[in-house]
């Protein structure tokens, strides 16, 4: 108990390990295939569902009350004591574009043309990338890799921006939302199952570790019915 004492709930006594991050998407129902019939709204409406409540906390007047605009590029280190509050930089949905929900509501399931969303595990102190934003990029995970021919990525060329780390927990960072990098697929191939792996790109960053899935990149498979 008296060892317990002397530990910071604010952030870890060593960071000099820091893992590289975990990934995980956007909708997630019960795995990681997403699978459905563009003619049948009850097979792809539980996503597009998921999807908006996942959002709402990124809704761009709630960001806007809660949040502030910071300088893209650069890592936003504040001081002060660890138990001090610390701001958060807004990440509207806007951003997202085609894929915030916001034009098309269905976030294109109803096109057959799915958004998914990829966020980073949040690590406390961790600045990714060491100075250059870290990028996402997809394939075919296994078969053939024209059934994967488009994919479109936002905001602006898929990265996530170094203004949103570190993060410092979530005792003080109350506010803190995860920036997110929103996958278009415009063209899978239909009536296939497409296994397709999503992974981040940067320095630092470790992608191809085969005992753990979620490290650097994941993994799912999209079913796309006429």
């Amino acid at each position: 108990y008296v060892m317990l004492l002397t530990l910071s709930p604010y952030t870890p006594r060593f960071r000099d390990r820091v893992s590289p991050p975990g990934v995980m998407i956007r909708p997630y129902l019960n795995g990681f295939t997403i699978a459905f019939n563009v003619s049948q709204p009850n097979t792809w409406q539980p996503y597009v569902d998921n999807m908006h409540h996942f959002l709402a906390a990124y809704d761009d007047k709630v960001q806007e009350e809660k949040n502030i605009e910071c300088v893209p590029g650069q890592y936003f280190i504040q001081g002060g004591n660890d138990s001090e509050e610390k701001k958060a930089c807004q990440f509207k949905r806007s951003l997202l574009q085609n894929c915030s929900g916001i034009e098309d509501p269905t976030f294109g399931y109803s096109k057959g043309q799915p958004c998914i969303l990829l966020k980073m595990n949040r690590i406390i102190g961790y600045r990714p990338g060491a100075g250059v934003p870290v990028s996402v990029d997809c394939k075919v995970q296994k078969g053939n890799e024209s059934h994967l021919r488009s994919v479109d990525f936002y905001p602006g060329n898929g990265t996530f921006d170094l203004m949103y780390y570190p993060y410092y927990g979530k005792f003080t960072h109350v506010n803190y939302t995860s920036p997110l990098v929103a996958m278009h697929f415009t063209e899978v191939q239909k009536n296939y199952l497409v296994p397709i792996q999503c992974s981040l790109n940067g320095k630092g960053i470790i992608n191809d570790l085969n005992s753990d899935r979620f490290l650097g990149r994941i993994i799912f498979t999209l079913s796309i019915g006429k």
